[in-house]
């Protein structure tokens, strides 16, 4: 039983859900990708006023795992072109 279990856990674990590219979620992205765009640069005038080195570093790693999402989507989507990611956040 616990071998079924652990066997079952591990198969939840593992099963990754396919990446939705359809047209309707390219859009999406792109519109979350320049959201994210505008976060960051909000957190980056943030952080260039805070003087606390503690919410300095948790700035930074809020950007940090931002960028990765931005990555992650402009991977999913590597037909884009450099500028209509790089287009207007608003």
């Amino acid at each position: 039983m616990i071998k079924y279990l652990f066997s079952k856990r591990l198969q939840d674990v593992v099963d990754v859900k396919a990446e939705d590219t359809s047209e309707e979620s390219k859009r999406n992205h792109v519109l979350y990708y320049k959201s994210l765009t505008k976060i960051i640069s909000d957190i980056q005038k943030e952080k260039n006023q805070e003087t606390e080195p503690a919410i300095k570093n948790h700035l930074d790693s809020r950007i940090e795992a931002m960028e990765k999402d931005r990555e992650r989507i402009r991977v999913m989507f590597p037909d884009i072109k450099e500028e209509e990611w790089n287009g207007d956040t608003d």
